[in-house]
């Protein structure tokens, strides 16, 4: 085995969350997450096995990709509050934003921050034409982060086996109709 071989994913900083490349030890809380019937109501909700492989196929983006998933860390406490990424999914050639608070974090606006920091990173850094986000119906609090954003509803779609909405964002601001 090459222990050579790195990549890297960029520390993306905004003032009170810190967006960094998945750890081992940010497991625990992923897993609990995604076990969590009301935390992943609008996900597919996984076992402890299902979510090992998720978690590692999201930090695996970056090297296929060069995008990926961050876990988005807050500053001051160094605690683990969720997850965020501009990813890519196999079907389509859109960047793809996603964010997840953990549930003892919600309400505090740490989506919005990191949302925002990572929609900055693929439009405007990346250079990404357009970027988009699947979000179902019954997700108010990610229609409302998506909103902030600037993203427009753009068509229907499904995921998991579940309806959503297609929100779309073109690069300089424009927003798709």
């Amino acid at each position: 085995m090459n222990s050579e071989f790195t990549t890297s994913v960029p520390y993306l900083h905004t003032e009170r969350l810190l967006l960094r490349e998945y750890r081992r030890e940010d497991f625990a809380q992923f897993a609990a997450h995604l076990a969590d019937p009301v935390s992943s109501a609008h996900l597919a909700s996984a076992d402890h096995h299902a979510a090992w492989r998720i978690f590692c196929s999201q930090a695996g983006q970056w090297l296929i990709y060069g995008a990926g998933w961050w876990a988005v860390e807050e500053k001051e406490t160094g605690q683990l509050v969720g997850n965020v990424g501009a990813f890519f999914r196999e079907e389509s050639p859109v960047m793809e934003l996603g964010w997840n608070t953990y549930r003892a974090f919600w309400g505090q606006g740490f989506a919005n921050e990191a949302a925002a920091a990572v929609l900055h990173h693929a439009l405007e850094i990346r250079c990404e034409p357009k970027v988009r986000a699947l979000i179902a119906a019954a997700n108010e609090s990610s229609l409302r982060v998506a909103k902030r954003l600037g993203l427009a509803y753009e068509a229907d779609t499904e995921i998991y086996g579940k309806a959503a909405g297609v929100y779309t964002r073109e690069r300089g601001g424009e927003k798709t109709r």
